[in-house]
């Protein structure tokens, strides 16, 4: 629908996660921001493979957690040892995907390109007197909604 959603969810189900673009996993830094489809990659590229009947959310739930890393580890080459969420941080800064995010950033957004009504001028986005006019307009529809009891209320 053309549109931006950031949501964020504690292991969704497989069918969500697979409705995302793009993900950003943060265990306190920034540890992947980029496509889905390209996730298992960059944790492959570092040592971790997604084992056989588990969910990617599962995964990336439990592959930054220091109990749960080891059953990920599939490097045979070296043996394990945890890898805090800073050094995947650092590596993911390093990958092709966090330079690019690294390049994008280090742009600085032109406002002049956005809608001119998308950016608030103003302390508050609506004049006090449409406030006002809201708010009253919400509580004479109360009042009509509950007449009995502010007529009994006040005839009592």
């Amino acid at each position: 629908m053309e549109g931006t959603v950031l949501m964020s969810l504690l292991q969704p189900a497989p069918e969500t996660f697979e409705l995302f673009d793009d993900l950003m996993l943060s265990e306190g830094n920034i540890v992947y921001h980029g496509p889905r489809e390209e996730v298992l990659q960059f944790f492959e590229s570092i040592g971790f493979r997604l084992p056989p009947r588990k969910g990617v959310a599962d995964f990336l739930q439990e592959v930054t957690s220091q109990k749960d890393q080891e059953q990920y580890w599939a490097d045979s080459s070296k043996p394990y040892q945890f890898v805090s969420s800073q050094e995947i941080a650092e590596a993911f800064r390093n990958s092709r995907s966090g330079r690019t995010v690294g390049y994008t950033l280090s742009i600085p957004y032109d406002k002049s390109w956005s809608h001119p009504l998308a950016l608030s001028k103003t302390m508050f986005a609506v004049p006090k007197w449409e406030l006002f006019k809201a708010c009253f307009s919400r509580e004479i529809l109360l009042i009509r909604r509950h007449s009995f009891l502010y007529i009994f209320r006040t005839c009592q």
